[in-house]
């Protein structure tokens, strides 16, 4: 199939081969993988306590199990219990609410009061040991923490599932991207 611009013909067959030469030389000047784990094959998550003041009763084990299926599902890294390459281990230290601002949503209530919505902050803490048995200089200890603010007119049961979920993903990808990515 012949293309004809402008009194230009390309032939399409010149035109494939032009643009996998490019996207050869573009693969070779930039890796996409990025990740800082070469010789790694193993890692071993450690179940992480709640040991904070405040406990949510499920906390422990979702992010215990959501950190262990990070990692297993985008490395390509095997789950070990015995002499792994990689030891990844912590705790919860805190789990806490507090009272953060008023909106500036305001209502005017039946009696003619003005009623403002309070906003609550959840914040979460977790201390990570990171141990790499082939690269040691690699390793840390760190305390990661996020936060989620949300309207105090939430449920318990509503904080849990959605505001809970939203902080631990995000020190999950802190943790991620500092013992995986490269940059």
């Amino acid at each position: 199939m012949n293309v004809k611009i402008k009194n230009i013909t390309i032939r399409q067959p010149k035109l494939t081969w032009v643009l996998f030469i490019f996207l050869g030389v573009l693969n070779s000047c930039y890796s996409f993988t990025g990740s800082s784990l070469t010789d790694e094959k193993t890692v071993k998550i450690s179940e992480f306590p709640n040991n904070a003041s405040l406990v949510n009763p499920t906390l422990s084990q979702q992010f215990s199990t959501d950190i262990q299926n990070r990692f297993l599902q985008r490395t390509t890294l095997k789950g070990t219990k015995e002499n792994p390459d990689i030891l990844i281990e912590g705790e919860i230290t805190g789990y806490t609410f507090s009272p953060t601002t008023i909106s500036s949503n305001t209502q005017t209530n039946p009696s003619g009061g003005v009623v403002q919505e309070a906003q609550n902050k959840l914040t979460i803490t977790v201390k990570v040991h990171y141990e790499n048995k082939l690269h040691p200089d690699s390793s840390f200890d760190r305390t990661y923490s996020d936060e989620a603010v949300f309207n105090s007119s939430l449920s318990q049961s509503e904080i849990e599932a959605s505001q809970v979920k939203i902080v631990t993903d995000r020190i999950i990808n802190k943790i991620f991207n500092d013992i995986v990515a490269n940059w």
